[in-house]
């Protein structure tokens, strides 16, 4: 660049360019949002069916130790 030559002006900030840029900012994130909801609500109901299947499983487990065996014999 030669010393004559004169500078560009910088360009204006408008209403409308932060309005722009906030909107693809937020579509960003709400999309991230929206797929971290669906993968958080699959780890939670796996968790859940988890832990009512090992609470029946652990329950059952216990009563058949617990149980009483009862003979009975004809005289």
């Amino acid at each position: 660049m030669s010393a004559d030559a004169p500078e560009a002006a910088p360009k204006k900030i408008t209403r409308a360019d932060i309005e722009a840029k906030l909107g693809e900012l937020t579509g960003d994130v709400e999309g991230r949002v929206e797929q971290a909801k669906i993968s958080a609500t699959v780890i939670a109901v796996v968790i859940g069916v988890t832990a009512v299947v090992a609470a029946y499983w652990f329950g059952r487990r216990r009563t058949r130790k617990r149980q009483t065996v009862l003979e009975i014999r004809r005289i």
